[in-house]
């Protein structure tokens, strides 16, 4: 039994066949073109509710280093003084 990467040659050699190979390119390039102008619609439909797009995550910061005493301690690590002090 065939594979999927076997149906996959079947199914570009099955274009080929039906559509040209002249046509294969353009008919990519006018399924790249609708699927932008479909994010940008979506884009200017989340603006027009007034729903912001999801942003990009934040890139990672190093944490800030406190300063005073105990700040080269491990978080949880007890005193000097032992815990009660």
């Amino acid at each position: 039994m065939p594979g999927p990467s076997e149906w996959l040659v079947v199914a570009i050699v099955a274009l080929v066949v039906i559509f040209g190979a002249k046509k294969i390119p353009e008919m990519a390039r006018s399924l790249g073109r609708a699927q932008s102008e479909f994010k940008k619609g979506l884009r200017e439909g989340q603006q027009e509710l007034g729903e912001t797009p999801p942003a990009q995550p934040p890139a990672a910061q190093p944490p800030a280093q406190a300063s005073g005493e105990g700040a080269d301690r491990p978080e949880g690590a007890p005193t000097q003084g032992g815990e009660g002090s």
